[in-house]
């Protein structure tokens, strides 16, 4: 079986030594995504749900390098910095969640790697026989 890694542009990929995206057969694994933007701008601002809506733009762009797409997540994992972000966070991740339904954890930490981040998102995927569902 081919295991297949992709990186992007984000600033911690080479630093940490980690991919954005790996594939292994139908198995998908995005790493931790923010609104980091290939700037070093925050995208969203200090808007959490806005911050969350860009964090899974990136997971889906990650997804898309290895013919995956949001429709085969299976789980995501959501780390906040303040709990109090919560529904904010909730509503982003519904938006583009709701028809897919993955399992879903969302949990407080004390920070992220860069201060103006308030939200990070992990997802996992499955790509049933090697088709997406996209």
């Amino acid at each position: 079986m081919v295991v297949e890694r992709h990186g992007s542009v984000g600033p911690w990929e080479a630093t940490v030594g980690y991919s954005r995206v790996v594939r292994a057969g139908a198995h998908v694994w995005v790493a931790g995504c923010t609104a980091a933007g290939e700037d070093g701008a925050v995208l969203g601002g200090d808007d959490p749900g806005a911050q969350a809506a860009a964090a899974i733009a990136a997971i889906e762009r990650a997804l898309l390098t290895v013919d995956a797409a949001l429709m085969d997540v299976v789980r995501t994992r959501i780390f906040l910095t303040d709990i109090a972000h919560w529904e904010a966070v909730g509503r982003a991740h519904g938006a583009r969640f709701a028809g897919v339904r993955p399992v879903a954890t969302m949990v407080a930490v004390s920070a992220l790697i860069d201060p103006r981040l308030l939200v990070e998102i992990e997802a996992d995927a499955y790509v049933a026989d090697g088709t997406s569902a996209r």
